[in-house]
């Protein structure tokens, strides 16, 4: 185990949702070090843990672990807000080391990125609800939108059918279809092309970006 701060990387397709969690962190700099961010790249710093945010990606045992950690040794932490006990035991049995809540605070995600550092498995206690609202920032949120009504906007943006987004989210189709509508009311369209149009206008096609901390005082 490395002594310092934890080294970790955040990965996301969307560049502002990596680079609002890294400022979620940053208060607590002595303890985490954001060393990268990824959106769309696979990680390539040596680092000890990967915090994959999953908005308007692949959950659950669909997560490509093998693909995240890039041949490393560093542990996988997802951070959700779809927090369904099969879901969450299913990213642990492929091979996650934790999976956090969106709805914690960020002393809380820190104190649970370092027990996953000291060899813990980590975990949201079963009555633990999913968290709406999200954590850092989003694709939309200036226009009023929830974390959720923009996963969903990103997801059809993307392409993806209400059932796929179903699928993707682990949502209800009558859940995935009320986003829709509150979505749509929000940002003023009606129809589908519309939606995807504002979504292209409004980042919401995923990025590819890598930013890496080349400061003197990282570790080799």
């Amino acid at each position: 185990m490395s002594s310092g701060p934890i080294r970790v990387a955040i990965v996301n397709d969307y560049e502002i949702v990596v680079a609002g969690v890294a400022s979620m962190l940053a208060p607590h700099h002595d303890r985490v070090n954001v060393v990268e961010l990824d959106s769309g790249l696979p990680v390539i710093s040596n680092v000890d843990v990967i915090l994959y945010d999953t908005f308007g990606q692949v959950q659950g045992d669909g997560v490509d672990l093998e693909d995240l950690v890039h041949g490393s040794d560093a542990h996988v932490v997802i951070f959700s807000w779809n927090l369904q006990p099969q879901l969450v035991q299913r990213a642990i049995d492929r091979g996650a080391s934790g999976y956090l809540s969106k709805g914690l605070s960020a002393g809380e995600i820190v104190d649970r990125l370092e027990a996953v550092h000291r060899g813990e498995t980590v975990t949201p206690p079963p009555e633990a609800e999913d968290a709406d609202r999200g954590a850092g920032e989003w694709p939309g949120r200036a226009a009023g939108l929830t974390a959720r009504e923009s996963e969903v906007l990103a997801l059809i943006t993307q392409g993806l059918s209400n059932q796929e987004i179903a699928e993707r989210t682990y949502l209800s189709i009558n859940s995935v279809k009320t986003y829709i509508r509150t979505a749509y009311r929000k940002i003023g369209v009606a129809r589908r092309s519309q939606a995807v149009g504002w979504g292209m206008r409004h980042g919401f096609e995923p990025d590819r970006m890598r930013s890496i901390d080349t400061s003197p005082t990282q570790p080799s």
